[in-house]
């Protein structure tokens, strides 16, 4: 692949474009907004100009709502040999492809599972989709020449393939993503007119559940959209679970033993379940479970301190998989999370000097 096109200059838009023009692969931008389209271009993503001839590649980094009728427009101009988008919803999208008389035989689906709360171009990063997944959701006639191609791309970008169909891919990402999204911005909606006595006692645990809440709305009431079913469904059975805990914390609040003794273990269900759906989120991608555990380490806040602790991990031999830093605001010490392999992690304790029963997990 030699030239792209990106049709829509945001986050992922220019993310791809940056990966590919780091790759050596020619690549046009273009946004309803020509300053997105600009300010790409002077980041090093491209060029903001109508390529001079048709290109290997279309990639439509566009709204839900917007694939086909630019999938249209697209085909109609003859830009591209093949095209893809990186719409995080497909079976919708792909009904009115099909409808609008698309050719399908050139376009495959895409969706990389990679993003982040700031949106833009000024937000792209070249290394976005450096080991994250990517979802291919091809069409009953996608060629042979327009997967090369595409999957072309994955490899530039670094990404990691996976093959679905959409109503899969849809339920899928309804679950680990739509749905999180939307509980995050419930849970951070709680914070909204809290006192500031309230929110000055923020730690780590409500940053980590609100984080993503700081998406953009108007992309995400799309997202949503687009997806509604999928996401009320997931809701529904959530509804279920948040009444039973209501029920339960009820119970725990009466003078009443059996009462209590009810409360408390339909809560202790509830979080042992948590327990079990979490143990299942792979700690690294790729990484079978249990291949990874924690090291958890105090350090002081002063400049240099961090440095120093990555430096001594080195002098010990051992691999940081992942790292996790818990804020404290005015606090005179930091927690720093290492996430390194089961084997190394009592060589880094006892490089460290870090009790086991008080700083691993």
């Amino acid at each position: 692949m030699r030239t792209a096109v990106v049709v829509g200059a945001g986050l992922i838009g220019t993310s791809i474009a940056l990966s590919l023009s780091a790759k050596g692969v020619t690549v046009y931008l273009s946004d309803k907004e020509p300053m997105a389209a600009l300010t790409a271009a002077a980041l090093g993503a491209g060029h903001a100009e109508e390529p001079p001839g048709t290109v290997d590649l279309a990639v439509l980094a566009v709204p839900p709502a917007d694939i086909a009728t630019t999938l249209a427009d697209a085909q109609r101009r003859g830009i591209a040999h093949a095209y893809t988008d990186v719409a995080s919803v497909k079976a919708q999208a792909l009904d009115a492809i099909e409808a609008a008389c698309c050719d399908t035989r050139t376009f495959l689906g895409g969706h990389p599972m990679a993003g982040g709360e700031r949106s833009g171009p000024l937000a792209a990063r070249a290394d976005l989709f450096e080991g994250r997944v990517w979802a291919l959701v091809p069409t009953p006639t996608t060629s042979a020449e327009t997967w090369r191609t595409v999957r072309s791309m994955l490899d530039l970008c670094g990404a990691t393939p996976l093959v679905m169909d959409p109503h899969g891919h849809d339920r899928a990402v309804a679950l680990v993503s739509h749905t999180p999204h939307l509980v995050a911005s419930l849970m951070a909606a709680r914070l909204q007119h809290a006192t500031d006595a309230e929110v000055g006692l923020s730690g780590q645990g409500v940053r980590d559940v609100t984080r993503i809440a700081g998406g953009d709305p108007e992309l995400w009431l799309g997202i949503l959209s687009a997806n509604a079913d999928g996401v009320a469904d997931i809701l529904d059975e959530l509804a279920q679970d948040l009444d039973e805990a209501v029920g339960a914390l009820r119970a725990l609040a009466v003078d009443d033993e059996a009462g209590r003794a009810t409360g408390a273990a339909a809560l202790t269900g509830l979080l042992n379940r948590g327990c079990a759906g979490h143990g299942r989120l792979p700690q690294k991608r790729g990484a079978p479970q249990g291949t990874y555990v924690t090291v958890s380490v105090l350090i002081g806040d002063q400049p240099g301190e961090l440095a120093r602790l990555f430096t001594d991990v080195g002098a010990a031999g051992v691999n940081i998989e992942d790292v996790f830093i818990d804020h404290a605001p005015g606090q005179i010490s930091g927690l720093v999370e290492l996430l390194v392999t089961a084997e190394s992690a009592d060589r880094l304790r006892n490089s460290l000097r870090v009790p086991s029963t008080v700083m691993a997990h």
